[in-house]
């Protein structure tokens, strides 16, 4: 009989000492373990910024305080979710052809260049605008992205590739013409505008079959033959010049084409190793001036399933350690394959589609090891392809209204705190008895978690509660230090658009999340 007792008290006191320790489960933030630099966060003017940039002075103001803003008002809460980069639309001409441009008039676009080889560099004043506004709240960061050659050097003599086939529409004897344009226009923004383009994708998904169809939107394919002869002629041009922008290739459709062939041939695939490995003499570029070892893709129709998600990811970062290539995903909205938040169709103000796209950017950063994260249009109207939604003035277009939504508030709870220069730390969660699961901070359905430390030393975490339940969170770092953080959240709470909810939060401490939210945990220096 006393034995039986020793043994019941044994065995109460192991289910005492693991419950206890089962609660002491929390996220470490392994501060030593420092992964990519963030570069920074970013959208596109495209194509609603041409008509939004000549409203009324007070709604653009109004707008670019939304997507540029790092200021907060009186109760601390932030005006805008302070985008790091703006992605400027360089366009080809198809606004002056009218229909017989064969697109759509809301996605035709202005050009600088004139029929007669001159520029006009009063075209494209709305966008020009916003270029000015993003600077003046502190963007210093600046892309231009062309979805086509000039009209006049198309080799259909249109910005869209309608029938075409599969190589890049531009004429045989206009590659120097292209590259001097493009030279033109990094100067000439910059000698009228005083913006100067950190950045310059001369072609844009040019591995997606709908390039080859048209005509909906302006778009062009090119064999990566084409694309390494274009920015080897760009390359010369700009050293000759002596511009300082950056030449980024490839901004792929399809994650899938960087690293193998998707839905085309070998010509449009492969492109990581085509590019960036000297083995490929017939595509290598990452031995030129102004050309760095970055490429861009676009995360579309690689989100779901889950194990896609996850899947796909992991192929592009082990191809991309592979060749020692860092990666920026350019742009990214929902299509119809994301079926789970059914489909890009109709625009969503709520949390569905916030959250749906908080988890591509978490394993954007976290798996693949993507250094800029950038959505598609910062405008947009009755599909989720926007962060804002624009609403046009029946009678112009020159004037609308603009609403927020909780994408915009999602995307600020990564861009408004992780600024350019940023480290991501590595996050796993521990027990007392077990050794730090990385991969366990990453649940696509409940708590996906992630860490940075700004240049200025403060530290960040954002975790999103993908759940329909409250979850219980604790994390530390690996200092072990009593630290007081401040508490930002996105739900569907109408007064949580990127909220302050607390200023005082002491990590030694547990918090709720509550269900379906993204809350960010900020630590100033001290």
């Amino acid at each position: 009989m006393k034995h039986t007792t020793l043994l019941l008290s044994f065995f109460i006191l192991s289910i005492t000492l693991h419950a206890e320790n089962a609660c002491e489960e929390y996220y470490l933030i392994q501060t030593q373990k420092k992964q990519q630099t963030i570069d920074c966060f970013g959208a596109s003017d495209a194509w609603s910024m041409l008509h939004v940039g000549l409203w009324p002075i007070e709604k653009q103001q109004r707008v670019a305080d939304w997507l540029f803003s790092t200021k907060t008002d009186k109760d601390g809460n932030p005006l805008g979710i302070g985008l790091s980069l703006w992605r400027f639309n360089l366009g080809a001409g198809s606004a002056y052809q009218g229909k017989e441009s064969q697109i759509s008039r809301g996605t035709r676009t202005e050009c600088f260049l004139m029929p007669d080889g001159t520029y006009d560099w009063n075209r494209q004043a709305g966008q020009r605008n916003f270029l000015k506004l993003a600077k003046e709240r502190g963007v210093n960061q600046f892309l231009a992205f062309l979805n086509s050659p000039p009209i006049y050097y198309a080799e259909n003599g249109l910005a869209t590739n309608t029938g075409r086939g599969g190589s890049l529409n531009l004429k045989k004897d206009c590659y120097d013409d292209f590259a001097r344009f493009m030279a033109d226009v990094i100067e000439g923004v910059e000698k009228h505008d005083s913006i100067h383009f950190s950045y310059i994708c001369p072609v844009n998904e040019p591995d997606g079959h709908w390039n080859w169809q048209g005509p909906k939107q302006e778009g062009s394919p090119a064999t990566k033959y084409e694309i390494a002869n274009l920015v080897r002629i760009m390359s010369k041009e700009f050293s000759q010049r002596n511009i300082r922008t950056e030449i980024l290739i490839n901004e792929s459709s399809d994650y899938r084409c960087m690293m193998n062939t998707h839905m085309t041939d070998h010509r449009r695939g492969y492109q990581i190793q085509s590019f960036f490995c000297p083995d490929s003499t017939e595509t290598y570029v990452g031995n030129l001036p102004n050309v760095a070892k970055k490429i861009a893709g676009h995360s579309y129709w690689t989100n779901t399933p889950l194990h896609n998600l996850q899947g796909y990811r992991q192929q592009l970062r082990d191809t991309l350690n592979k060749y020692d290539v860092d990666f920026w995903q350019t742009e990214t909205c929902i299509m119809s394959n994301d079926t789970e938040i059914g489909g890009g169709g109709g625009y969503d103000f709520t949390m569905k589609t916030a959250l749906y796209v908080a988890r591509i950017i978490h394993y954007d950063l976290v798996v693949a090891g993507a250094r800029s994260w950038q959505w598609w249009r910062a405008m947009g109207g009755d599909y989720k392809d926007g962060l804002l939604r624009m609403y046009t003035n029946r009678n112009t277009l020159n004037d609308g209204e603009a609403k927020d939504s909780k994408l915009l508030w999602a995307m600020g709870n990564y861009s408004h705190f992780i600024r350019p220069g940023a480290k991501r730390l590595q996050v796993g969660i521990q027990n007392e008895q077990l050794h730090v699961e990385v991969n366990k901070a990453t649940n696509p359905k409940a708590l996906m978690c992630s860490a940075y430390e700004n240049v200025d030393g403060s530290k960040v975490i954002v975790v999103i509660n993908y759940d329909t339940q409250d979850h219980t969170f604790r994390f530390k770092t690996d200092t072990h230090e009593e630290q007081t953080w401040s508490v930002y959240r996105t739900s569907d709470n109408n007064n949580e658009n990127l909220s302050l909810i607390d200023n005082r939060f002491n990590n030694q401490t547990s918090t709720q999340l509550p269900a379906r939210s993204i809350t960010t945990f900020v630590c100033s220096v001290q």
